[in-house]
């Protein structure tokens, strides 16, 4: 059948099975929103008060359920303002499909209005982009979107689709979309008898997981796997959840701001089985002390990965689940009762501890850890706060901590929470964030109200840019250069004006109570802890030093 460009995106979205789209419109994509309009009974369209919180909730509604998210925005400013978004996805392997429209094929070139060369400005920061400018090649290229941004390592994808190439028509046929399968035809024999051997003749082994044993849904085989190599776990930012954190084995964060246990652990193993990481710059502090007694596995699906970032001494190339399906039918089941007690030990040594004299950033989280009963989908923005989030909520399951780890992008946890929500309704998701980055997306506490979305955004308000003022007292004899944001809003009247429900809270009794009645809401919430302003994250690496070197306050006394 004969159909206009803007209806064959319609129907590709359906045949993806697209049920949700975050965007906003403009000129040069208005022929694709009248076809959405048609079909808003099949796809839901969430309006957000800005192109980047509608990257950002395509990204959280993506990490949340697994699914390719997409988003919507139009020429010019609107697909530019995408492009962090876009980049975010990239860093940290999340599949999403990007669709902006251009001005009509005639005016390209010609510095139009609103015209940008959105293809060229995010070819560093997609897995492939697409500019299609004749209607016959839209369904098929759209198609390929889907299948790239998804297979093997996911990853953003881009389609720019000039005007005329929405209104023109061509022949349109419905497909069934591509089935993608595990990347599995790099795992040789050769390379898991290798690992087998590296495992056999370790008596110290420590298993340290990344973000790819989430992506490749490797938990449960990822569970059968340390039981029998009988090893300690440690986890990157991107990795929480793959492992539960409520395990014995389980040690903690490795690197900048991970555990004494986990980074002190790490220095001193002689097999470092890396599950689905990249090893980057903030896990491993100096790269050349790194891990220097120990040899490294690696299980990456991406080859660019190995010896990227260190040099490793074995590895298997393929998806994770799949890498250690076949590996946990090789291994025989190992007793490394002495290394586990070497472990335990530093764990029971170097506890993760915080002052609790009054209210925190630690306090907080371990707070709605126990009254979301650790059941929670949590999201974060960037900074102190993040680091929080990931050391004292205990994660139990994959997709249930998302956060930028690889672009480490302030403003990105309101948006990722709204879409986690949309995309996982049955689950309670919260939003922990910094007042600094609070004040970076604040706008789309509109969206959540126009949802009506019950999700709940804990701002920890320490009147600063509290990182970057830590690094500051540490590393830059306390000048302060602009990192004081003692501004005088309040921001429980600024939520109540968009409508939501505003709490401050500045004891632990207040914020309880306040996260009680939070919880108990249908609506949104915004929730304003006020901390002290020199409150840090511990423990700590210094920059470019080995991760043996961590430090915290006590050390520094």
């Amino acid at each position: 059948m004969q159909l206009t460009g803007s209806q064959i995106v319609i129907e590709c979205l359906k045949e993806q099975g697209v049920d949700t789209v975050f965007g906003y419109p403009g000129g040069a994509i208005l022929n694709v929103y009248d076809e959405l309009y048609k079909h808003s009974d099949e796809i839901r369209h969430v309006l957000t008060s800005h192109e980047q919180g509608a990257s950002h909730a395509a990204d959280g509604y993506a990490r949340s359920t697994g699914k390719v998210g997409v988003c919507f925005a139009t020429s010019g400013p609107g697909a530019t303002n995408l492009v962090t978004g876009i980049a975010t996805a990239y860093m940290d392997s999340v599949p999403l499909v990007a669709i902006t429209c251009n001005v009509t094929t005639p005016l390209l070139g010609k510095d139009s209005f609103q015209e940008v060369d959105i293809a060229g400005i995010t070819m560093p920061v997609t897995k492939h982009n697409f500019i299609v400018k004749d209607v016959k090649e839209l369904a098929n290229t759209l198609r390929r979107a889907f299948t790239i941004a998804k297979s093997g390592r996911p990853g953003p994808v881009l389609v720019d689709i000039t005007k005329d190439a929405t209104a023109n028509k061509t022949e349109y046929k419905k497909e069934k979309p591509v089935k993608v399968e595990p990347y599995t035809k790099d795992i040789t024999k050769e390379s898991l008898e290798q690992a087998v051997k590296l495992i056999k003749k370790s008596k110290k082994p420590y298993i340290f997981v990344g973000g790819g044993a989430v992506i490749s849904g490797a938990g449960d085989e990822l569970k059968k796997f340390v039981e029998l190599v009988d090893a300690p776990v440690c986890d990157s930012l991107m990795g929480k959840g793959a492992f539960p954190g409520t395990d014995d084995r389980y040690t903690g964060m490795l690197g900048m701001h991970g555990t004494k246990a986990s980074n002190l652990g790490v220095s001193s193993c002689d097999l470092l089985i890396a599950v689905g990481t990249r090893f980057s710059d903030r896990v491993l502090g100096n790269p050349k002390t790194f891990a220097k007694k120990a040899k490294i596995l690696q299980l990456d699906v991406d080859p660019a990965e190995i010896n990227k970032n260190v040099v490793v001494t074995s590895q298997v190339i393929g998806d994770v689940n799949e890498i250690l399906k076949r590996l946990n039918s090789m291994i025989e089941k190992k007793n490394n009762s002495e290394w586990m007690a070497d472990i335990e030990k530093l764990k029971e040594t170097y506890p993760t501890t915080y002052n609790d004299k009054g209210l925190s950033g630690p306090y907080v989280v371990e707070e709605i850890y126990k009254q979301t009963k650790g059941d929670a989908i949590i999201t974060t923005e960037v900074g102190q706060h993040q680091m929080w989030a990931a050391q004292y909520y205990k994660y139990s399951r994959s997709r249930q901590f998302l956060s930028s780890g690889g672009l480490g992008t302030m403003g990105y946890g309101l948006g990722a929470c709204i879409g986690a929500q949309i995309g996982r309704p049955d689950k309670q998701v919260i939003n922990v964030a910094g007042d600094g980055c609070f004040r970076m997306n604040f706008n789309e506490i509109i969206t959540a109200v126009k949802e009506n979305l019950p999700i709940v955004e804990v701002v920890i308000n320490n009147q600063v840019l509290g990182m970057v003022r830590q690094w500051q007292n540490l590393f830059y004899e306390q000048r302060y250069s602009n990192t004081v944001l003692s501004d005088g809003v309040d921001y429980v009247k600024l939520v109540e004006a968009m409508g939501a429900t505003g709490y401050r809270a500045t004891t632990k009794e207040e914020f309880d109570q306040a996260l009680s009645k939070a919880l108990e809401s249908k609506k949104p919430v915004v929730i304003e802890c006020v901390i002290d302003s020199d409150d840090k994250v511990w423990p700590m690496v210094a920059p470019g030093a080995p991760i043996s070197d961590c430090f915290d306050e006590n050390d520094r006394k």
